[in-house]
């Protein structure tokens, strides 16, 4: 696809931002987009070959989206779900149930690049933030994500953060005031036996007076 494309819709838009922002490139062949494909290049390089390539991504008109070079062969990056259940007759008579996992597909294009953007930026972005070019993050999109995270995170839960907050001095306050009242009653039992000592030995000259 083209940046026209890209400008044709607020949706292709964000994701045409979010590309820039994440320094993905569409490398999409005339060929591939008759087909209703679309391929996009990261700037994140395999680690599992010798020759490291760039990751290649990609959306299928068919509904799948796909890594297209990690690997020995294409695979799916589609979420998984439970297929329908299909049973066996055993020699015996009796049935065993079968399940499988199949892909969810995705039907419409917008809604697959949607899940491209957020798939490659949780699974590739995130977690092998060190394979970035020059190993570092790409600061504009990762302050973005991040400040957006937080906002997500805390911003309607300032109260909850501050009940946690309060209970915290509270404990440590509990803790101090514990710890006063096993000194004082050490302090106690020290006084005490030297008390019952003196009585002792005051009871010893009594006796041998």
């Amino acid at each position: 696809m083209n940046k026209e494309e890209y400008n044709s819709d607020t949706r292709y838009e964000k994701v045409f931002h979010n590309m820039e922002l994440l320094g993905i490139v569409d490398i999409t062949t005339n060929r591939q987009h008759r087909n209703g494909t679309v391929v996009w290049r990261l700037p994140i390089k395999n680690h599992n070959n010798r020759n490291p390539s760039y990751i290649e991504v990609a959306s299928f008109s068919t509904g799948y989206v796909r890594n297209q070079n990690s690997g020995y062969s294409n695979y799916q990056l589609n979420k998984r779900c439970e297929g329908e259940p299909e049973y066996f007759e055993l020699p015996n008579g009796d049935y065993r149930k079968f399940t499988t996992r199949s892909c969810k597909l995705i039907p419409i294009e917008i809604d697959r690049l949607e899940y491209l953007i957020s798939y490659c930026l949780k699974n590739y972005y995130i977690k092998r933030a060190n394979q970035v070019v020059e190993g570092k993050y790409v600061s504009q999109w990762y302050h973005d994500w991040s400040l957006e995270r937080a906002n997500e995170t805390y911003g309607e839960n300032t109260g909850a953060m501050a009940r946690i907050n309060d209970l915290e001095e509270k404990l440590d306050a509990m803790t101090e005031d514990r710890d006063t009242h096993v000194n004082y009653q050490i302090k106690l039992e020290e006084k005490l036996f030297d008390l019952q000592n003196k009585l002792a030995t005051i009871q010893r000259i009594a006796d041998n007076g």
